[in-house]
């Protein structure tokens, strides 16, 4: 489920504004020399990608390593295998290489175990009934004293509508639960949408660079990222998210920017990263790929919560009693102290 999550948000978020990647996905009549090719993919990497020396690669031995598994017949499936594996070892779920047969991936379910199931949420919180606004799944938990908002995934389909219906309907709540376990990413706009309704003044809330060159310092100054009050309804009570190794990407970005918002609380386990927003281009045979190519850094500028975001309290779903779920009660009995 983690996986496919994260596969669904790194194929729509753009650079910048998100990270979709520019899906070349037919091969074109160029270069299909694999040595070319190898050599091609490896210099962009090496020029560009943003985590090298966070995560200890050395990314000439990997040139090496994968040199050696290829030969003048090689197949386009095992040279795509040769090239995809090469990216992957950049442990780095923003890397992909795309073809018109395969995408590659980095399986962020490694990373940790789950720390969601729907079902256990849906049979035993919330009403029959629940709410669906736009991509929020909600309704009231704890006797009615707490809202609980499930957010699956940044799909760019946050509204002001469908923010201020359930903002409102929560109001007089003693606290707000907004579940963002296993949310995979998508659209980085979201975040800034999002946040917006749980701030009563401008905050400055991560700052970002660029790579741009091949050595470890070279990297644009670093820009500010603020999340701005919204004109809408807004919610200044205590907010607990919860987080875990599948909250990727624009997930890591909104558990990134929490900590920089007061009355915001992250709960369960680390997220799985992806604060690196990807780009990318055209190998000469025609497949593309992308691998990250900024960071994300705190107030501190510290850029080590690429590898994932930590929660302010952990907390973690027991799996041999799916009758409850330990986080969203770790939760609730937060907001009730």
């Amino acid at each position: 489920m983690k996986y496919l999550n994260a596969l669904f948000g790194l194929l729509t978020v753009i650079i910048l504004l998100g990270c979709e990647p520019e899906l070349i996905l037919g091969k074109d009549e160029g270069n299909t020399d694999p040595w070319v090719n190898l050599d091609y993919l490896w210099n962009e990497v090496n020029d560009r990608y943003s985590y090298f020396e966070l995560k200890g690669i050395d990314w000439e031995a990997q040139k090496a390593k994968y040199e050696s598994f290829l030969f003048e017949e090689i197949s386009d499936d095992s040279l795509f295998k040769v090239l995809g594996a090469m990216l992957t070892e950049l442990n780095d779920a923003h890397s992909n290489l795309s073809s018109d047969f395969n995408i590659s991936f980095f399986d962020i379910d490694k990373l940790g175990q789950d720390n969601y199931n729907w079902r256990t949420i849906k049979d035993n919180y919330l009403p029959d009934d629940f709410y669906i606004s736009g991509p929020f799944v909600h309704d009231f938990v704890a006797n009615g004293q707490i809202g609980y908002i499930r957010f699956p995934s940044y799909s760019g389909a946050i509204s002001i509508r469908n923010l201020d219906f359930a903002l409102q309907k929560y109001k007089e709540t003693k606290g707000l639960i907004l579940d963002l376990r296993e949310n995979g990413g998508g659209a980085v706009t979201d975040v800034f949408e999002l946040l917006s309704r749980f701030i009563d003044k401008k905050t400055l809330v991560y700052y970002s660079r660029l790579k741009t060159g091949p050595g470890e310092e070279d990297f644009s100054d670093p820009e500010p990222a603020y999340v701005s009050p919204n004109e809408g309804t807004t919610y200044l009570k205590k907010v607990i998210v919860l987080i875990d190794r599948g909250t990727y990407s624009a997930g890591s970005f909104t558990s990134l920017a929490i900590k920089a918002i007061p009355n915001m609380l992250l709960m369960g386990d680390t997220t799985g990263g992806g604060l690196g927003l990807p780009n990318g281009g055209q190998l000469p045979n025609g497949w593309t790929y992308r691998f990250s190519v900024t960071q994300a850094l705190t107030l501190d500028m510290d850029e080590s919560f690429e590898n994932g975001v930590p929660p302010d309290v952990v907390a973690l779903f027991d799996w041999s009693d799916l009758t409850k779920d330990e986080v969203l009660d770790r939760a609730i009995a937060e907001i009730l102290e």
